[in-house]
């Protein structure tokens, strides 16, 4: 089996196929999830599925499993996949990527007559990006029991339409119960969305797991005044005390190397007025690392810091933790699967602690997992201009071949 390659050219085409539903003039795509685009997506990936030969499963929060019978169908299948759902100014390869990889690798073994002993499957997760919906994850999040079906229902987009009422508008509320679905093992292959694979020049990146987060919200309260006749001696300058804030973070994260990060992204400063003091600065902090020894580190580091300003300032300051995400390792059985894989096929390669979320978070809760990466140009995501090379394409998803048939076996 040595010599098993997928068909780049056939997997190139069907990424161009699906990206052409909520296609952008700008050469993106948008099709935010549980739209009328997405049911065209998601109706387009199982016929395609169905033509392959496969057993197509939908569960009650619009999960979609697609089976290829193993010789054994006790056994639990291998499973990989992704998701279909984009960002407003969504790219090609996000998340698309890996359910056409699982396809592909469908469409291969039936192109060489292969029975695995095991089932393989490829699933799509209901909302992962979380642009129309919160959570993020939704649908593998309701899988593992991260939150309830309900909680997921109950979610509204800004128009105040629910994810219960679009799921069965689309034809995608199933039947299956959330969690019920075995899954043996679970690969997932996805574009890097950042530039350390182009950067270091190689073609695949093993992922050994997935950072964690902690997200803040943090308002620093003092007293709007005028700029002219208050000297700067007694003012009460919110901004000036968040910026000493803001730029701790970096600091924390810049402590905490290789995978430590600090971000404040959203910035609120009230009265936001050319000549005013700044009475209220509302602001979000974002720390990630790679254990959670480390992630609690940089908490503890930057709560004490905000402890010192607040002393220090005299002025009223509030931090909430709004969200937080554990480390995720994978398991080391996929992780040395994808390596071996990677090795067998000659590809140059780098292990790449994953620093975005992926519904295979979620799926290690259940079964073992991994993930393969592949180059980005210029490491941009999220973002219509997003861009992969074809080649690179197809190595990742010959790795992802190879790695699953490590899982099951091979049946002549």
């Amino acid at each position: 089996m040595n010599d098993l390659r997928i068909n780049g050219e056939r997997l190139w085409k069907s990424l161009m196929d699906l990206a052409a539903i909520g296609a952008t003039e700008k050469g993106g795509v948008k099709r935010l999830a549980l739209t009328d685009l997405d049911r065209q997506g998601r109706d387009l990936v199982v016929r395609w599925g169905r033509e392959a030969g496969l057993e197509v499963t939908v569960d009650q929060i619009g999960n979609v499993f697609m089976r290829r019978e193993g010789r054994n169908p006790d056994l639990f299948p291998i499973v990989t996949g992704s998701h279909v759902d984009t960002q407003p100014t969504g790219g090609k390869f996000d998340g698309n990527y890996g359910v056409l990889a699982g396809l592909e690798v469908i469409r291969t073994l039936n192109d060489r007559g292969i029975q695995t002993e095991a089932p393989i499957e490829v699933a799509f997760w209901t909302n992962e990006e979380g642009s129309r919906f919160v959570p993020v994850m939704m649908g593998s999040g309701v899988f593992c029991g991260a939150f309830s079906l309900e909680t997921a229902y109950d979610a509204r987009d800004v128009e105040g339409k629910s994810v219960r009422e679009e799921l069965e508008r689309i034809g995608y509320l199933g039947d299956e119960v959330p969690g019920r679905h075995p899954i043996g093992a679970y690969f997932e292959t996805h574009i890097e969305q950042g530039p350390v694979l182009e950067d270091a020049d190689k073609v695949i990146g093993v992922v050994p797991a997935v950072m964690g987060l902690s997200w803040y919200d943090c308002v620093v309260s003092g007293m709007e005044a005028h700029a002219g006749p208050t000297p700067m001696g007694l003012r009460r300058d919110a901004l000036q005390v968040a910026t000493t804030i803001m730029q701790e973070v970096v600091r924390i994260a810049n402590r905490y190397p290789p995978y430590g990060r600090g971000t404040v992204g959203m910035v609120q400063v009230f009265p936001n007025s050319r000549n005013v003091i700044p009475g209220q600065v509302k602001f979000s902090i974002d720390l990630r690392n790679v254990s959670d020894a480390l992630l609690n580190t940089m908490h503890e580091e930057m709560l004490a810091f905000v402890a010192q300003a607040r002393e220090k300032s005299g002025l009223a300051i509030e931090v909430e933790r709004v969200s937080y995400y554990p480390p995720c390792p994978f398991h080391p059985d996929c992780v040395n699967a994808v390596r071996a894989a990677t090795e067998k096929l000659g590809y140059s390669s780098m292990d790449v602690v994953s620093g975005a979320g992926h519904d295979a978070i979620y799926a290690a809760r259940v079964a073992p997992a991994g993930m393969i990466f592949v180059p980005c140009k210029d490491g941009i995501s999220h973002n219509e201009i997003e861009d992969a090379r074809p080649d690179h394409l197809e190595a990742g998803c010959n790795v992802l071949l190879h790695a699953m048939l490590e899982r099951p076996g091979i049946v002549a």
